[in-house]
């Protein structure tokens, strides 16, 4: 069995949220303009989490999506011949909006970039934002988070997965030796 090793419990990950959500606030120019993203799997799932908790701080309903980004990465044909592609969910108009994008964690950037490149598909934001519960560097490319949970210190080869409760029945990030 590899070897597994607990970063975050479920109240560290609930704090860091709310922690994340007043930061997101702080840093929009208008929040009557703002929408979020959640970038599948496990960054919709945050998005969701992100949005009640702004909601319930402003006041305010904002609109949140989900964006697939299978078609989009630069990998996809190493990793399948046919890549499983999920539908993205935006139902409002990225024109001129500030969106945040979620994401569970930040390495190479690669996800980052695949998913402005998905959303630019559906208009031109005002701006984009970068938001990730786990930063753990190695970047590929000149992309940052903008607001971040926790920064991780891993080797490359390792892995840092982040279970939800919605899709893996807890709420936990870990690393395993292994990537």
């Amino acid at each position: 069995m590899k070897e597994k090793r607990v970063i975050l419990n479920e109240n560290e990950i609930s704090r860091m949220l709310t922690r994340m959500a007043y930061e997101i606030l702080e840093k929009v120019s208008a929040q009557k303009n703002l929408a979020i993203v959640g970038i599948y799997t496990r960054g919709a799932f945050l998005a969701k989490r992100l949005k009640k908790i702004m909601d319930e701080i402003a006041g305010f309903d904002f609109p949140i999506g989900e964006i697939d980004i299978n078609l989009y990465r630069d990998d996809w044909t190493r990793i399948s011949a046919q890549p499983e592609v999920k539908e993205s969910k935006i139902y409002f108009s990225v024109d001129d909006k500030e969106i945040i994008l979620v994401d569970d964690v930040i390495f190479t950037g690669r996800t980052t970039r695949a998913a402005i490149d998905a959303l630019l598909d559906f208009g031109r934001p005002s701006r984009i934002m970068f938001a990730a519960l786990i930063d753990r560097d190695h970047r590929e490319l000149p992309i940052q988070p903008d607001v971040k949970g926790r920064f991780i210190e891993t080797e490359k080869n390792e892995r840092v997965n982040v279970s939800v409760k919605e899709a893996d029945g807890e709420d936990l990030v870990f690393i395993t030796g292994e990537n």
